[in-house]
């Protein structure tokens, strides 16, 4: 039993951590749930420990009948031919009233925060952070953003204190051509 008591006791410290004497951080103002579903390619990151070698990263949501969010999270493991690796934690609306701050669950019954940062008008580039400043992932629906757009939201993040010599880039090779999503490296 105190060995249970014990595990608990530091996988809540893993997942809460410390307390920061930084200012928290500000959520997107309202986040239409269903707009937000869909995949993500994912940008950049300071990363978990689970993608630090991730290619072709993508993140989907899916809402779910109870409210909560069926996640997937998929990437290539080391290069962009290496193995796939997919990850499905459930995402919950803690702000029900701008749907902007998120408890993220891995492993049940710890949850990790998950605060919509940055999310703009249409719906198509958002960012990703939390209060510890330790993560953070900058998403859009294409794989690709224009380099300006890409500079101003890693400027906000290094407005709001993020290492910002941890942040590292996914490497997307990913197209859209017909409707489908194909990963075609001769063109990149």
């Amino acid at each position: 039993m105190r060995i249970q008591a014990i595990l608990i006791l530091m996988c809540t410290f893993f997942v809460t951590g410390c307390a920061s004497s930084l200012p928290r951080l500000k959520t997107a103002e309202k986040v239409d749930l269903k707009r937000f579903m869909g995949p993500w390619y994912v940008l950049a990151a300071i990363p978990t420990f689970i993608e630090t070698k991730a290619y072709n990263g993508i993140e989907e949501y899916r809402l779910l009948d109870d409210g909560s969010i069926d996640t997937i999270f998929t990437f290539n493991q080391g290069g962009f031919d290496g193995p796939a690796k997919r990850y499905n934690p459930r995402g919950f609306v803690v702000d029900k009233v701008n749907n902007s701050t998120w408890a993220m669950q891995f492993i049940w019954p710890f949850k990790a925060e998950y605060l919509i940062t940055y999310l703009n008008a249409d719906y198509s580039q958002t960012i990703i952070g939390r209060n510890k400043r330790d993560y953070f992932w900058i998403m859009a629906r294409t794989p690709e953003i224009p380099e300006a757009d890409y500079q101003r939201l890693i400027s906000m993040l290094k407005d709001q204190g993020y290492d910002m010599s941890k942040v590292r880039k996914v490497p997307q090779l990913w197209q859209k051509q017909s409707g489908e999503l194909v990963n075609d490296e001769k063109n990149n």
